[in-house]
């Protein structure tokens, strides 16, 4: 396990939020343009933190408008800049439902591998300690910031078994493939923007025929703070796409020990230390950023030769798709001072006919313009250790 010197979370001012705020959506700073169940799910998600917070709902943030107290951050993606943050006030943790990196690249799939070569391209900032120092709690793979460099790395994981391809960008399960030989690498290497590989990069990871994904997270709201632990669903999409369905997590009021008090499997033990191990290399590599909330994905299985593997995938510092069940854990803590632990869920249905349980917390239920009919909702339940 990390020493308890090594801090989960960075930069702790120890500053308490002003009362009579406004908690804001904010889309400044996304990497893409989010789709309507994206933004439905920001705002519900954002009242529900003014709720929490005493503060106002603010809706969009708006330039313009005056503003009554301080700003409370939602941001649809990690800002990743620090300057960027800065110019709407945002210098710690406690100003956002989020994160704030130095470099674009960091807030990406990219950090967890090495480069394939010492001559490897890589972007401005890149830290070639942080992948000596996570190798063991990650997957084996690399790295790549060209269509050269991405052909390297494939053909020398291939040696081992199959790989699977991810561009930095891919969420939910999307812009993935698995290719097993050569022609295959090649193939899905030639159908990429080298343009965008060079600028976001992708990673070359071996592939887990069958797998199971951990989540392993945090969040701090005001003097809220709870810490989890829980496993992901997937879904079929309506395009036929296997695609993220949800998260079912084990949430604590408090930090990692509050967590470890509770009945874990060994696998659930397994993936909260590589977490932990991750983010605290992360930070002494960069250490500029904070984050309000940390979120990262532990894949457990076992390859094609039937080796078994655990390591982290990838990190979130921004709103994600455990975000109405982290939410909505907090704010049962926030109702209920004695209330130490729950079971919190998140789930998104593809189709029509998705039914909402009546004690649910709706996201959203429509037609989306790009998803199509989708349903999001979460839930929470009472927890008991078996």
């Amino acid at each position: 396990m990390v020493p308890a010197a090594e801090r989960w979370q960075a930069n702790r001012s120890g500053e308490r939020p002003e009362d009579g705020g406004t908690v804001v959506v904010y889309s400044g700073n996304a990497q893409r343009s989010p789709c309507d169940h994206e933004n439905a799910t920001y705002c519900e998600i954002a009242r529900q933190l003014a709720a929490i917070k005493g503060f106002a709902y603010g809706g969009l943030f708006d330039a313009s408008c005056a503003y009554a107290g301080p700003l409370y951050f939602v941001p649809s993606d990690t800002f990743v800049t620090l300057a960027s943050a800065r110019t709407l006030g945002i210098h710690a943790e406690q100003h956002l439902f989020g994160g704030v990196v130095p470099y674009p690249f960091i807030a990406t799939k990219t950090i967890t591998h090495a480069l394939p070569a010492s001559g490897a391209k890589a972007p401005p900032g890149w830290s070639f300690e942080l992948a000596q120092r996570v190798r063991d709690v990650v997957l084996p793979g690399y790295s790549a910031f060209s269509i050269d460099d991405a052909r390297d790395a494939g053909m020398a994981l291939l040696r081992h078994g199959a790989l699977r391809v991810k561009m930095a960008s891919g969420i939910g399960g999307l812009g993935q493939w698995v290719v097993a030989d050569s022609a295959e690498l090649d193939a899905c290497l030639q159908a990429l923007d080298a343009q965008e590989v060079a600028r976001d990069g992708l990673v070359c990871e071996c592939n887990l025929a069958q797998v199971e994904t951990l989540s392993v997270g945090q969040v701090r709201v005001g003097d809220l703070l709870a810490t989890y632990c829980g496993t992901q669903r997937l879904t079929t999409n309506n395009a036929g796409e296997e695609v993220y369905g949800g998260s079912d997590l084990v949430v604590a009021r408090g930090d990692f020990d509050a967590l470890l008090r509770l009945a874990l499997a060994p696998a659930a033990l397994e993936a909260i230390a590589q977490a932990r191990a991750y983010h605290a290399a992360v930070l002494q590599a960069y250490p500029g950023m904070f984050a309000s909330r940390c979120n990262y994905d532990v894949a457990q299985g076992c390859d094609e030769a039937g080796r078994r593997y655990s390591g982290v995938l990838e990190q979130s510092w921004r709103i994600g798709g455990a975000s109405g069940a982290e939410v909505a854990a907090l704010a049962a803590f926030r109702a209920d001072a004695a209330l130490d632990a729950v079971r919190a869920s998140t789930m998104e249905i593809y189709g029509a006919d998705a039914h909402v349980p009546a004690n649910a917390i709706l996201h959203f239920q429509g037609v989306d313009e790009r998803a199509g009919p989708i349903t999001k909702y979460s839930t929470l339940a009472p927890h008991a250790d078996p």
